[in-house]
């Protein structure tokens, strides 16, 4: 076999063209060609320009919505496993959808488990992803997930701060664990919000457990979609007589008025990621590209090598 058919391909969906370049030049590599054919009533095809046969294909493509950015995905598996391609790895940042993890009532899809038996059926036999919702959806892929925390990319922005009686905060119940996860690293304390919802993006009633008198807080999340839950938490934190109250939110989907609601709330910052294109600039937004470590899991993934360091805090 050559060693040019060894060499990996890496190609991008649409919609994250601009992280994917930033990956690919971290790996020393360049994306391939890819023409999308658009039909007049929205449906597009989406074609290989160049022979992927017996490679290992990277598509890099987050699956936030619209539906048609996850459609594009599923259809490049396809396309790569028609054209014999060896091992098709889908790499998405954010996995999208997984809010959607199980069902809390009657009559409800599981759309996260849906979504993984899409891909496998695309064609995909490897999956790369960065702080999916719920940690229990690799369980629903009967092929290898590689499941990335972005602790490691947002650690040394917490260390350069440099904040005295610092305090890492989960802005719900359901993220402690990666509160306490932060804040065992750190050897901080930790609090937590309590909210009541009435229903999706909308918060009945908020409480604290714990102290953030004279603290600089952190609050740390999965996303930020309507920034409600951030804003109302680092309200309350500041009602408190915490110092300073930041946000670190690996995925960045700020829909609606989410932006000009955290430029006028009491965050000092949100820190997150480039999974999600950022809508508009912001001066209390700052993004942490996750490229480098996606390119150093992806070149570990293509030559057999450990990544067991990327899963730990």
């Amino acid at each position: 076999m050559s060693e040019n058919l060894l060499k990996p391909k890496f190609f991008s969906c649409t919609q994250s063209t601009e992280l994917a370049e930033k990956i690919v030049k971290e790996y020393g590599a360049n994306l391939g060609t890819v023409i999308i054919s658009k039909y007049s009533d929205g449906e597009f095809q989406p074609a290989f320009e160049e022979s992927v046969r017996g490679r290992r294909i990277f598509i890099i493509g987050s699956t936030h919505p619209s539906s048609d950015n996850l459609m594009e995905m599923l259809l490049m598996c396809d396309a790569a496993k028609r054209a014999s391609a060896r091992h098709i790895t889908a790499v998405m940042p954010y996995f999208g959808w997984a809010r959607q993890d199980r069902k809390d009532k009657p009559r409800v899809p599981i759309a996260a488990k849906l979504i993984a038996k899409m891909l496998e059926t695309a064609g995909a036999t490897r999956i790369v992803t960065m702080d999916l919702h719920a940690d229990q959806i690799q369980g629903f892929f009967e092929k290898p997930v590689d499941h990335l925390f972005a602790s490691t990319i947002f650690m040394p922005y917490i260390k350069q701060l440099n904040l005295e009686n610092l305090t890492i905060a989960s802005p719900d119940m359901g993220g402690s664990k990666r509160a306490y996860a932060y804040s065992k690293h750190l050897k901080c304390e930790v609090v937590i919000c309590y909210k009541q919802r009435l229903k999706a993006n909308i918060i009945a009633h908020m409480e604290l457990i714990g102290d953030v008198q004279g603290k600089n807080v952190i609050l740390v999340d999965d996303m930020v979609d309507t920034a409600g839950t951030l804003t109302k938490a680092a309200d309350l934190m500041m009602e408190r007589g915490a110092l300073s109250v930041r946000a670190i939110a690996t995925h960045g989907l700020l829909s609606g008025s989410a932006i000009d609601r955290i430029e006028n709330s009491k965050l000092t910052e949100l820190i997150i990621s480039d999974t999600i294109p950022l809508k508009r600039e912001s001066s209390k937004i700052n993004v942490v590209t996750c490229a480098p470590l996606f390119a150093e899991v992806m070149y570990n993934v293509q030559n057999n090598t450990s990544i067991s360091d990327k899963f730990l805090m």
